[in-house]
């Protein structure tokens, strides 16, 4: 391994200064998988990924193009190379390996270290397979080099693009590369991560036909950050197919990401087959290969479904079945936003220091106007409120801007015996002068104000009423309405129509667990409560008040009108 100090003599991509180049060679020689993003691929899921990509061996393999961006191990490159050899044998070549082979694979790795361990086994690979010494290490020469995939030249198109790419978040980028990335990739939007820009780059080397087949985290499919990227798929390319892999062992160590496995070719776009979380073995993955690349999916095919206009510009992509679709589609059409009827959606304070700002409400030793009681998800655990006694800090002042600590001797005394904790957040170090506020401004009134509280992250709809005591905590949403009655407006949350928006627009999780952000909760439509009757009125109070869930649900039934046949997509019994 080179010392610290030692240029490791990358390519120098165009253009680029001294302080992106270090940047990348530190990138090189970082140790830890995890930090760069490096997960490995089961062998069953790379055969199958191959599969339905059409990098099959009964192919032309030696007059395609391969191109791999981040090679790491090799889990992808090995099996790419056996499926050529075969193909290329089976023609009975005439020429050597090199002239033929020499240009059907690129594979790029930034990884000192890794890059050359698979280099080594490709090259014992090409011999196992009986090719000469000189005729492997020429081969591997001319197919693998070590750069960074997004400012490494690449000369021509390719007909293939596979693999896992990296996932990075933006903190672990160092900042001169990040900027230089953010210069290049319109998709590096918001909180995006590497493998954004890695699916961009991909895409703009593809031939015309040419199919892209990555393994990767599905959240660019739905959040905000990958709007850019849902676009210009939508606009240039075709979504071909799409497998959710969330709970699946799809990776040879157990991850945080929540993958799915898509197809994008350049090409017009059509319907998009869908499969959802198949078994890893691969019998199972075989027949699914079988139905994905089908000329037709099978009549009543309960495994393999057809969706059509699933990427619509920069619109999050819905995945469900087609007739929760169109149940989707029909509410948003026929009814305003939760916060167009006057609700108002929030989370609770972020405080950069809980240690610090947070503590036992009674023995907080500051004025009394100086903290308030704090409810937080441990508190609604049973569905309704117990206060366990909590409180937060509140630096603010009514007028706005921080409290004189002059004038609040018993806050300035608890402040400064924290002060070593408190100033060193981000946030108190690019503002010094205000180096006691909390990341989130806190405004008391929310405190007295009624409200619904919702866990962030839940298998199912947790919606608790809170009367008016408590301030929020930062893994709290609230929902707050001078409109809607809260009482009613729990019922309508607690329902499966609610599930259904959350589902079809958030992440998944691992175990089935959904994320009830603000984000998501603002896309549930509405009536307004002018227009709903009376009696419906009091039907979904009542639901809520006895948390009865089959009750709220059939409220929402009547006050959407919903049909047997979208009470059936919703997984209700209809009466």
């Amino acid at each position: 391994m080179p010392s610290p100090q030692m240029s490791l003599d990358l390519p120098r991509p165009d253009g680029i200064g001294p302080k992106v180049q270090a940047a990348i060679e530190r990138l090189a020689r970082h140790s830890e998988a995890g930090a760069r993003g490096a997960i490995f691929t089961r062998q069953e899921v790379v055969e199958f990924i191959l599969d339905i990509l059409g990098y099959t061996a009964d192919r032309p393999l030696h007059t395609k193009r391969l191109l791999e961006p981040s090679f790491g191990g090799g889990d992808f490159l090995l099996p790419v190379i056996e499926r050529l050899l075969r193909a290329w044998r089976a023609t009975r070549p005439k020429s050597g390996a090199v002239a033929a082979l020499g240009d059907a694979i690129r594979g790029v790795e930034l990884h000192q270290e890794t890059f050359h361990r698979t280099q080594a086994a490709v090259i014992d690979l090409l011999q196992r397979e009986g090719l000469p010494a000189p005729s492997a290490r020429a081969l591997a020469e001319r197919w693998l080099s070590q750069g960074d995939f997004l400012l490494q030249p690449l000369a021509g198109e390719f007909d293939f693009v596979v693999g896992n790419p990296p996932y990075i978040r933006q903190e672990l980028i160092p900042a001169p590369l990040l900027a230089e990335y953010r210069s290049r990739y319109q998709t590096m939007y918001d909180r995006a991560d590497i493998y954004i820009p890695f699916i961009e780059r991909a895409l703009s080397v593809l031939a015309g036909g040419g199919t892209l087949g990555f393994i990767c985290a599905d959240r660019w499919m739905k959040n905000r950050y990958g709007g850019p990227l849902r676009h210009l798929v939508a606009e240039r390319f075709h979504l071909k197919v799409y497998v959710d892999m969330v709970d699946t062992p799809a990776f040879r160590t157990d991850v945080i990401a929540y993958p799915a496995i898509t197809l994008i070719s350049r090409e017009t776009p059509g319907a998009t087959r869908v499969a959802h979380r198949p078994a890893i073995d691969r019998a199972t993955l075989g027949a699914l290969a079988d139905l994905l690349r089908a000329p037709a999916v099978p009549q009543g095919c309960g495994v393999v479904r057809e969706l059509a206009r699933v990427p619509h510009g920069a619109e999050p992509w819905l995945l469900e079945s087609a007739d929760q679709m169109a149940l989707i589609r029909r509410l948003e059409q026929g009814f305003p936003t939760l916060e167009a009827v006057g609700c108002k959606v929030g989370i609770g304070v972020a405080t950069g220091a809980d240690q610090a700002f947070i503590g036992d409400f009674e023995t907080l030793d500051v004025e009394l106007d100086r903290k308030l009681p704090l409810v937080t998800t441990k508190d609604i655990q049973s569905g309704e409120v117990v206060w366990r006694g909590q409180g937060v800090i509140n630096p603010f002042a009514a007028a706005g801007g921080l409290v004189d600590l002059e004038q609040y001797p018993r806050l300035q005394r608890y402040l400064m015996a924290r002060r070593a904790v408190i100033a060193g957040r981000h946030c108190a170090q690019k503002a010094p002068a205000n180096w006691y506020r909390t990341i989130d401004r806190i405004t008391p009134a929310l405190a007295t104000t009624p409200k619904l509280l919702i866990p962030d992250i839940k298998g199912e709809a947790h919606v608790v009423f809170e009367a008016g005591e408590l301030y929020p905590h930062h893994n709290l949403y609230y929902i707050t309405t001078a409109d809607w009655d809260l009482r009613a407006l729990q019922a309508v949350l607690l329902s499966a129509v609610t599930r259904l928006f959350v589902a079809t627009y958030s992440t998944k999780m691992h175990g089935g667990f959904l994320r009830f952000q603000a984000q998501y909760l603002r896309r549930i439509r509405l009536p307004r409560w002018a227009e709903v009757p009376p009696p419906l009125r009091q039907a979904l109070i009542a639901a809520a008040v006895r948390r009865d869930l089959p009750a709220c649900n059939r409220a929402t039934v009547e006050l959407y009108g919903l049909s047997d046949e979208e009470c059936t997509a919703l997984g209700l019994t209809v009466d």
